[in-house]
C-alpha cells in the first residue's frame, strides 16, 4: 500500500511536513531546547543559484517519491546510489525546498573525513592565543575566552540540533570515505545525539553554551555539552557505487538506486531546465544521448550542455552529431587532447 505522501515531487513548497505521523517508538527523540528551523532565505550563501535551480527543476520518479517518504516516515537516512549525473545530490535540495526544511547542510566527504569533522570543529590554539592576549593586556585582567568562542558545529552536528522541523543534510560521496567512517556514523545516526567533550568539561562553569552553527554566524544553545535531536533530520547519503558498505550500516538506511533516465524522463528534465522551450534540436539530442549511453556512461548534465549550446548558438542539423561527440564524451574514458 503506498504511503500518504508528505513529499509529493511537485516542486511546490508546502507545509506537509507538519502532517508527518509520529515516529516509530524506537525512533522518537526529545532534544531540548527546541529551536526554530531557519528559513531557506536566512543565509543567501547557503543556497547558490545553481542549487536553487536544480531544486526547482528536479524530476523525481515515482520510486524516488515513495522512498523519500519512507525515509521521512521511518526517520532513517536515505542512501542514494547510482551513476554520476543522475541527480543524487539534487534530490535533497528538491525535498528541502518543497517541505520548507531550510538551507541544506552539506558535508562533502573525502578520504580524510572523520566523524569529528562532521560534528564540530574546535580550535584550541586560537583559544590559547586569546588567553595570552588577554593576560598581556594593560590594566584590569580580562576574563579568559570561553571554550564556546572557539568551537563551531559541523553540518552533521548542526542537523542533530533539536529543531522543531527537520533539517536537510547531504553527506555527499560517502563511498570516498575512509573504511571506518560508515561504521562511525552508525551510533550517531541511530541515537540521534552526541557529546562535545570540551563543553561537557566546562559545563560546571557554563551549563548552557552558545555555539555557532554550520553555515551561519548565529549561535545556538547547547546544554551540558550534549546535543540531541527532536525532529530527526532528512539525511541523504550519496554513493557512486565505488565500494560496498557494512551490513549494519545498510540496514539502518533506506536505499534508493537511481538509474539513467529513459527518453520520457529526459524530455521532462530538459523541459524543466529550459522552461518548456528547449529549442528545435532537443528531441534529436535526446535521441543521440540515449544511443550513445548504450556504449558507455554519460551524465544528464552533458545532455543539458548540448541542448543549451544548440539552443543558443547557430547550430545546423548536420553539426548535431559533432556537437554530441564533443559535449557528451564517455565518463572515465581518457580523452585525446585534440578532442577539446
Amino acid at each position: 500500500m503506498p504511503l500518504r505522501p508528505v513529499y509529493t515531487g511537485t516542486a511546490e513548497p508546502h507545509d506537509g511536513i507538519t502532517e508527518l505521523p509520529p515516529p516509530p517508538p524506537w525512533r522518537a527523540f526529545d532534544g531540548e531546547p527546541v529551536l526554530t528551523t531557519p528559513a531557506a532565505t536566512a543565509d543567501a550563501a547557503a543556497t547558490s543559484p545553481d542549487r536553487a535551480h536544480r531544486a526547482a527543476t528536479y524530476q523525481p520518479t515515482p520510486q524516488t517519491v515513495h522512498l523519500v517518504n519512507a525515509a521521512l516516515y521511518l526517520r532513517r537516512p536515505l542512501l542514494v546510489t547510482g551513476p554520476p549525473g543522475t541527480g543524487k545530490s539534487s534530490l535533497v535540495y528538491a525535498v528541502a525546498r518543497e517541505l520548507k526544511l531550510g538551507p541544506v547542510l552539506r558535508w562533502n566527504i573525502t578520504s580524510r573525513s572523520t566523524l569529528h569533522d562532521g560534528l564540530y570543529q574546535y580550535d584550541p590554539l586560537s583559544r590559547l592565543y586569546a588567553a595570552r592576549q588577554a593576560a598581556a593586556g594593560p590594566g584590569t585582567a580580562v576574563p579568559e575566552s570561553a571554550v564556546e568562542d572557539h568551537l563551531r558545529l559541523g553540518p552533521l552536528g548542526t542537523a542533530l540540533l533539536p529543531y522543531a522541523r527537520p533539517r536537510a543534510l547531504l553527506i555527499d560521496e560517502i563511498d570516498k570515505s575512509d573504511l571506518d567512517l560508515p561504521n562511525d556514523l552508525l551510533n550517531v545516526l541511530e541515537e540521534g545525539q552526541y557529546e562535545i567533550p570540551e563543553l561537557v568539561r566546562a559545563a560546571r562553569q557554563t551549563p548552557r553554551a552558545q555555539v555557532m552553527a554550520d553555515g551561519t554566524h548565529d549561535r545556538v544553545a547547547v546544554d551540558g555539552g550534549r546535543v540531541r535531536c527532536r525532529a530527526f533530520p532528512f539525511v541523504v547519503l550519496t554513493s557512486n557505487g565505488e565500494r560496498e558498505f557494512p551490513p549494519a550500516f545498510l540496514r539502518r538506511c533506506v536505499t534508493l538506486r537511481l538509474r539513467q533516465p529513459d527518453d520520457a524522463q529526459l524530455a521532462a528534465i530538459v523541459d524543466a531546465h529550459f522552461d518548456g522551450d528547449p529549442g528545435a534540436y532537443a528531441e534529436a539530442l535526446i535521441a543521440r544521448f540515449l544511443s550513445r549511453a548504450g556504449g558507455g556512461e554519460l551524465a544528464t548534465d552533458q545532455l543539458l550542455n548540448a541542448v543549451y549550446l544548440a539552443r543558443s548558438a547557430d547550430v545546423s542539423a548536420e553539426s548535431l552529431d559533432e556537437l554530441a561527440e564533443q559535449l557528451m564524451p564517455y565518463l572515465g574514458e581518457a580523452q585525446h587532447p585534440d578532442a577539446f
